[in-house]
């Protein structure tokens, strides 16, 4: 048994080497030899000889390993892993755009699994998972004690297959039970429409390598249904969960002239990098409110942080995520990877969102709007005139007319003909967004303000200029 521990102590040194290599520990000034803890590696040969000793039941060598490699990249943070083949093929597949699955975005919690952000158009969106929504069942398993990549594992299945969710919400008594059923997901990364006349608006539901090119066929498009120029633009990151840094580094870029977007920190020198803009600003100026919510993260606080620091945009809505580290996949072989926290990365003024968020410019909370019950709105308040023996009034009382609801009317509106059947249509596509997306809808009028008092300063300076 001595001769085996050795053996297994001789192989995990020569495997640690290698990863120190990668990973960029210290090195002695002496010698090009890492130092190594050998007190703590004999310690893990112990436990390993004592696991394969005394453990009720054998244990291959592989999983041992294995289980070492994962536990120690775990407890690093939330967000580095050990990436076996299924978790690196996943990986490659996911950052493609199209992967099988629930459509969310999940971290870990003090061992439950976080939903981040639902993906737009996924069935978990559709089923109403929210970001903060802790997940404390899959299945018939506790999530306790699982690994993320275990978890995702759990999730990710044969399309058509459903998975049962136990969450755990704010605000709610008891825990939700949610049926999901996997589908095959296909993340569209940008939509665009437009919501008024020359305000256009613009959703980006997670980052990918080509995103900034389908936010610029999105402008060129939005420019285009509006006679070639837009007053202003909204761009929605709310429950965007990040993705690839390169698409939020593009993304920046088409609204900034100058300056740096972003930049990251790290212990080696690969870690050290620095984002800048280029000229041209696809809406030469026009006015530019950022959406954001607690689901917006990493890549997403990336550009609002970088538009709010340029003073490029107006950031509205709630305090973002706050996820500012930068992961890099370093391949072991093949097959195989790590997935490890490298860097952290700092807005152009040199803020650190880790841990802290953005704070939007304007906090906007969400609303909403239902439907007056009609047996409680038919009943009126209470008044003087309502009380037994109340003082009549000199001059007469008279009982006001009943008024009936008008279910089409319920607020009592006064109603007049003398608008256009496009002033009619505007108003009540306003009405359907307010009741439908409550924030979007003050994001609009925010913008339009913005718009005015631009259009205001240009006319002033124009002015000026002929005077």
């Amino acid at each position: 048994m001595q001769k085996n521990k050795s053996l297994i102590f001789s192989l995990f040194l020569g495997a640690s080497v290698g990863f120190i290599g990668t990973s960029g520990l210290t090195v002695s000034a002496k010698s090009s030899r890492p130092i190594l803890p050998l007190a703590q590696l004999k310690q893990f040969s112990e436990v390993y000889s004592r696991i394969k000793k005394d453990y009720v039941e054998e244990v291959d060598d592989k999983k041992l390993i294995t289980d070492a490699i994962s536990g120690m990249l775990s407890g690093l943070d939330p967000h580095s892993a050990y990436l076996d083949e299924e978790a690196f093929t996943e990986l490659r597949v996911g950052t493609s755009g199209e992967f099988g699955g629930l459509g969310i975005e999940v971290g870990m919690e003090n061992g439950f699994i976080k939903v981040i952000a639902p993906i737009d158009d996924t069935p978990a969106q559709k089923a109403g998972l929210q970001p903060g929504d802790l997940i404390i069942r899959l299945d018939d398993k506790s999530v306790k004690g699982m690994t993320l990549n275990d978890a995702v594992k759990v999730m990710r299945g044969k399309p058509g297959d459903p998975v049962d969710l136990v969450i755990v919400r704010e605000g709610t008594s008891q825990p939700i039970k949610v049926t999901i059923i996997r589908a095959i997901i296909k993340v569209k990364s940008v939509k665009h429409k437009t919501l008024e006349p020359k305000f256009g608006y613009i959703r980006i539901s997670s980052f990918q390598s080509k995103t900034s090119n389908g936010v610029k066929d999105a402008i060129a498009t939005l420019r285009k249904e509006n006679g070639g120029k837009l007053k202003g633009l909204i761009l929605d990151l709310r429950n965007n969960p990040g993705g690839v840094l390169s698409g939020a580094v593009g993304v920046s870029d088409i609204f900034l002239t100058k300056g740096n977007i972003v930049y990251t920190e790290g212990r080696v020198a690969d870690a050290l990098m620095r984002y800048d803009a280029t000229p041209d600003d696809l809406l030469e100026g026009a006015p530019l409110v950022v959406m954001i919510n607690q689901g917006s993260a990493s890549a997403s606080e990336i550009v609002s942080g970088a538009l709010q620091d340029h003073k490029r945009a107006l950031i509205v809505g709630k305090k973002s995520f706050g996820k500012g580290s930068v992961q890099t996949v370093l391949p072991l072989d093949e097959k195989t990877a790590v997935k490890l926290t490298t860097a952290r990365y700092f807005t152009p003024s040199g803020r650190s969102i880790q841990a802290k968020g953005i704070e939007p410019d304007i906090i906007i909370e969400s609303l909403e709007f239902k439907k007056p019950d009609k047996e409680k709105d038919a009943v009126a308040p209470l008044s003087e005139a309502d009380l037994t023996g109340h003082l009549s009034n000199p001059g007469g009382e008279k009982k006001p007319q009943e008024k009936k609801l008008d279910e089409t009317n319920p607020a009592g509106e006064v109603k007049t003909d003398d608008k256009s059947d496009d002033a009619k249509t505007k108003e009540n596509k306003l009405k359907k967004l307010a009741q439908e997306d409550y924030p979007l809808f003050e994001a609009l009028n925010i913008l339009k303000s913005m718009s005015f008092v631009q259009s205001m300063q240009l006319k002033k300076t124009e002015e000026t200029t002929k005077n």
